[in-house]
């Protein structure tokens, strides 16, 4: 929605909000996550809002990911396997290296995808829709 609007206009975090059908003090603490990372900024105040600090052609989606997300992109094991077993004694050390792998092209491909091209799609989708419904 911020893309939509470019950097000239803002959005409430309500009006936010409401696009996710979500609480808009859920959308401030997200929103507050991305300005630490200095991807969105707040005007304070009637009228005020927020906004993409930079164009959004400019923002990947790994930097909105990891601006909210904390830890690797694949969650591991949460409880260690029984080293008496031989898959217990050998899983974790194999899952890592596929995980790690796969991390890696999972990061290398939101590098490559922009908020921009996302909502480039979106509207792509809408198009369809609107045209589908047509017929």
């Amino acid at each position: 929605m911020l893309a939509q609007r470019g950097q000239d206009q803002l959005l409430t975090s309500a009006e936010i909000a409401d696009s996710l059908n979500s609480n808009p003090a859920a959308v401030r603490r997200l929103l507050s996550q991305l300005r630490r990372a200095g991807l969105v900024q707040a005007t304070e105040g009637y009228g005020g809002g927020w906004r993409l600090t930079r164009p959004a052609r400019r923002i990947s989606l790994y930097d909105a990911y990891t601006a909210v997300e904390d830890g690797p992109l694949l969650a591991g094991h949460n409880h260690p396997p029984s080293e008496a077993c031989v898959i217990g004694r050998n899983i974790i050390a194999l899952l890592d290296t596929e995980f790690t792998e796969a991390e890696r092209a999972l990061q290398k491909r939101l590098q490559g995808t922009s908020i921009a091209t996302i909502l480039d799609r979106i509207i792509q989708a809408e198009r369809a829709s609107a045209t589908s419904a047509k017929s």
